[in-house]
């Protein structure tokens, strides 16, 4: 009898201890050391670009495109955090001409980007941030291509780059351990778009894409 009240009385204050540091982690303000915030956003990637091929001299054009991402930021202080960000995006490619446009089809864009962030109000409910840090795009799935000229088949390729990214933004609290944010990022990238006829090469462009990441979401803290 005596074990099966101890038994009793020992879930109970794993059962308390375990709430009481839920509720201390909802009673926090703001974010700090040791946080690891975990966020889902809607986010626009919007490239701002400059380029034209080689041969034709047509300028290349690259569709913006919207999508889910995920992101994670943990925070080594209260007022430094790294943040990395992951999502997958398609966008059409286009070389505009003089009087008329090629079709150079889609090509999906895996761009990974890890930043590091400076919080300077630390532990506050309205957290605003500024960072840098790196970011290395993958081309991968290329194809749809406007066929150029009769009975050829046009492939085009991109070659996959490091570049530069800036941040700004800020989270908000929300309630407890449930933040909103807003977040806007500046990528300084370039790729080398390789157009192939038939195996040979037929014209190649050197583009800088350098897009805007427009992103608003919400976030859960653990």
């Amino acid at each position: 009898m005596k074990s099966t009240h101890l038994l009793a009385f020992t879930s109970a204050l794993a059962l308390f201890s375990a709430v009481s540091a839920a509720n201390a982690d909802d009673a926090k303000v703001g974010l700090g050391a040791g946080d690891l915030l975990v966020r889902v956003r809607a986010l626009g990637v919007l490239p701002d670009v400059s380029g034209r091929d080689n041969a034709l001299h047509g300028k290349i054009d690259i569709g913006n495109d919207f999508i889910p991402e995920l992101d994670a930021a943990y925070y080594f202080s209260d007022t430094f955090a790294g943040e990395l960000i992951a999502g997958t995006t398609q966008h059409k490619v286009k070389d505009k001409l003089a009087n008329s446009r090629i079709d150079l089809g889609n090509v999906w864009l895996l761009p990974p980007t890890l930043t590091g962030q400076w919080h300077p109000l630390g532990r506050s409910a309205f957290d605003p941030y500024v960072g840098a840090g790196v970011n290395y795009t993958i081309f991968y799935d290329a194809g749809g291509a406007q066929t150029i000229a009769a009975g050829q088949r046009t492939k085009v390729t991109y070659k996959n780059n490091f570049g530069e990214a800036l941040q700004f933004g800020a989270n908000y609290q929300v309630n407890g351990s449930w933040f909103v944010n807003v977040d806007v990022k500046k990528i300084f990238l370039s790729t080398t778009a390789v157009v192939k006829l038939n195996g040979t090469e037929a014209t190649r462009a050197n583009v800088r894409i350098d897009p805007w990441l427009v992103g608003v979401g919400v976030g859960y803290r653990f």
